[in-house]
């Protein structure tokens, strides 16, 4: 923590007068131990929600452990391929909290919150979700300007009396509280943003941790009519309004070639057979960063590949798979001129 409050604070102050000080992390993302908890509420009708609606419905959640709280709080269905019944059969859900969480519990200074739930009821599935978890938690280990993710056994129990499903999940953190805790700003643009406006190093890094997991479904600068950029990632800034030296933070890891979700497939365009199949699309103008930056992940291989192997309750045959799956990335960056060779030739201009 010492390190990361370290970065976090030369980052303020070397953006200058309007910069923020560093916050620290609230409490449910300063610990990585797996909690407990029930969401009691009209799960069915909120699973039958029809894409892109996003009702929201009251329910309840309890935490069972660490310690016993219960909150009042709206749950909507968020995303689109999952609310897809041939994809999943439960969606991710927003969780928003409809009073403030008192400044002893687990959750203060929550508002609103992301929790990617099961997919499906398979155990297969829940080890998707684990591996997603990981993904997170891989890019802890090489920037703390990241998301945090925390694990969670989750008690689903539907109000209309069909039944409790358990199953494994995890929150992510709210990037205003990570920029906030790295004394950074989050930034909305909606735009398409200039690759000369994205901090190179910062930009190189998260590039090279998407070819990693083998991820292709994001974009740092694209952007929908009337959305904020971006796709996947989120921009921060030295101030709210930055026009420059933004650093994207990834986000939403289900379509990489890591978690091998049997729903995933290519972005339409990108000319891969499948998500397994690694492709780097950082951008160009980066490239002497995208080497550097490769080096530091070459020092960081026994810290990233142990990730895998402290997941709870991932099992031994994902775990090796996965395992095998980023020695290829190590084997794809084990010299500049491989890197050179092997990623920088797909850069993007």
């Amino acid at each position: 923590m010492g390190a990361r409050l370290a970065l976090a604070f030369a980052l303020a102050v070397t953006a200058g007068p309007g910069a923020a000080a560093p916050k620290p992390p609230t409490r449910l993302f300063t610990d990585d131990a797996p909690i407990h908890i029930a969401l009691k509420g009209a799960l069915a009708r909120i699973a039958a929600t029809p894409a892109p609606a996003r009702t929201a419905y009251p329910a309840t959640l309890s935490l069972i452990s660490p310690t016993a709280e219960q909150h009042a709080v709206q749950l909507s269905p968020r995303g689109l391929a999952r609310r897809t019944k041939t994809v999943c059969t439960f969606p991710p859900l927003r969780v928003e909290f409809t009073a403030k969480p008192a400044d002893t519990s687990l959750f203060e200074r929550q508002h609103r919150l992301k929790l990617t739930t099961y997919c499906r009821v398979t155990a297969g599935h829940q080890q998707h979700v684990l591996l997603e978890y990981a993904a997170y938690r891989l890019y802890n280990i090489l920037s703390p300007i990241s998301l945090r993710a925390r694990l969670a056994t989750v008690d689903y129990v539907d109000q209309d009396g069909r039944g409790t499903i358990t199953r494994t999940g995890f929150f992510a953190e709210d990037p205003g509280d990570a920029a906030k805790r790295n004394g950074l700003f989050e930034v909305k643009i909606i735009a398409r943003v200039a690759p000369s406006a994205i901090d190179a190093t910062a930009e190189a890094r998260a590039a090279m941790f998407e070819y990693m997991i083998g991820n292709l479904d994001w974009s740092m600068r694209g952007v929908h009519a009337g959305e904020s950029c971006c796709h996947n990632f989120k921009l921060l800034g030295a101030t709210a309004n930055a026009q420059s030296g933004l650093i994207p933070v990834p986000y939403d890891f289900d379509y990489s070639g890591l978690v091998n979700a049997p729903y995933a497939v290519p972005p339409e365009g990108i000319p891969v057979p499948s998500v397994r199949v690694r492709r780097y699309r950082g951008y160009c103008i980066h490239n002497a960063q995208a080497l550097a930056v490769a080096a530091e992940f070459r020092t960081k291989r026994g810290e990233l590949m142990a990730v895998l192997s402290t997941t709870p309750g991932l099992d031994e045959d994902r775990r090796r798979k996965a395992s095998a799956y980023l020695d290829d990335f190590f084997s794809d960056i084990a010299t500049d001129a491989d890197v050179t060779k092997r990623l920088l030739k797909t850069c993007i201009n």
